[in-house]
């Protein structure tokens, strides 16, 4: 750093799943470890100056990038309830590294950072405001980095730092975020990273009257809830699997429930859209990103479709290209961008650890 080109760069995923290789997170950072050295990138753990840690909810406290000390782990791990799936891991990764890493300095960057510059109207819920006051029950938004990220590479590609952006990250979790100058002024997951978007294992949006018809009337405990949202619906919950290249198989193959859950993800987000572009009162451009969303071509045509009364038009030509960099995909008439751009969320933890690291040895 700062240079922008990577020395190195992998990913370990599926960690912990049926079938795997790699069981925990401990045999993950294991396996970086060995690769690291297998390559000649470092000899010794001792020669890692700075690790960046992507945690998912940082709450009210947590705005921009934070060294971690044993007082900012324990507020991780105390927001571990919001963020279920997520802020648990990161906090046994933040204590693995610092025993891989003897040496080096840790820094958390927090995904609900980019989302601080949402309006009171757009973050707070029409619940008595004591709830917020003592409990913080608010709108946080997540995927903040990527979001963030993408939204640069828009503006930076339109030459309009004051872009009238829809950014749409869909993976296993799925999340959008209205982007006005760069700022964030409305996002779909909200408290916790469970409402919004239909995504692989998460409902996303449902009447709570359902949470309370199964509590009351079914007798599930309010863990069974929690789980079943979170970890049991979504696409996996509709067909069977989180995998859309597995869902895109089943529907070739005939299955309707799988066509529905495709119809449902898609739709979901075209409502959006059409929320997002009143709330930013007109819109630039639509960015896709995300695994899903960079790569998956099916979803992002059925997600534009009849939207042209919006000035969104598909090129569905250059909907079958692929690249590392920004590209769009509208038509050359479309009033509206259609962006695809390739999220370097490494990269944006990376410059905001060596940009709090840099500024903290220059004061």
């Amino acid at each position: 750093m700062p240079a922008k080109a990577p020395i190195y760069t992998g990913l370990v995923e599926r960690i912990g799943l049926l079938g795997s290789a790699v069981a925990n997170h401990g045999e993950a950072l294991k396996q970086v470890l060995d690769a690291l050295h297998e390559k000649g990138v470092i000899k010794s753990p001792d020669e890692v100056d700075l690790v960046g840690h992507r945690v998912v909810h940082g709450g009210e406290k947590f705005c921009g990038a934070t060294e971690i000390s044993p007082a900012v782990k324990e507020e991780i791990k105390s927001l571990s309830s919001l963020a279920p799936l997520h802020n648990q891991v990161s906090y046994i990764c933040i204590e693995m590294a610092e025993q891989t890493f003897p040496k080096a300095r840790q820094v958390a960057v927090f995904d609900t950072s980019f989302h601080h510059t949402l309006p009171e109207h757009a973050y707070r819920y029409a619940i008595p405001k004591s709830y917020y006051d003592d409990f913080g029950v608010r709108v946080y938004g997540f995927h903040g980095t990527s979001h963030k990220n993408v939204s640069c590479q828009a503006m930076a590609y339109m030459k309009n730092p004051d872009a009238k952006l829809i950014s749409i990250h869909l993976g296993n979790g799925c999340s959008m975020a209205a982007v006005k100058s760069g700022r964030s002024i409305d996002t779909t997951m909200g408290f916790g990273p469970l409402s919004g978007l239909v995504m692989g294992t998460r409902s996303g949006d449902i009447d709570p009257s359902v949470v309370f018809h199964l509590i009351d009337q079914e007798n599930f405990t309010v863990k069974e809830v929690s789980d079943l949202l979170n970890k049991k619906a979504g696409m996996l919950g509709l067909t069977g699997s989180n995998d859309m290249r597995d869902i895109h198989r089943f529907a070739a193959e005939g299955s309707e429930e799988a066509k529905l859950a495709l119809r449902l993800y898609a739709y979901r987000i075209k409502k959006f859209i059409g929320a997002y572009a009143a709330v930013l009162n007109g819109v630039d451009a639509l960015i896709f990103t995300g695994g899903v969303g960079e790569n998956d071509k099916i979803m992002r045509a059925m997600v534009c479709e009849e939207l042209d009364f919006l000035g969104i038009k598909l090129d569905l030509e250059k909907n079958q290209q692929s690249s590392n960099d920004i590209f769009e995909i509208n038509d050359a008439e479309a009033k509206v961008k259609i962006f695809v751009a390739r999220t370097h969320e490494e990269f944006d933890i990376a410059s905001q650890c060596y940009e709090l690291v840099h500024q903290m040895e220059i004061s």
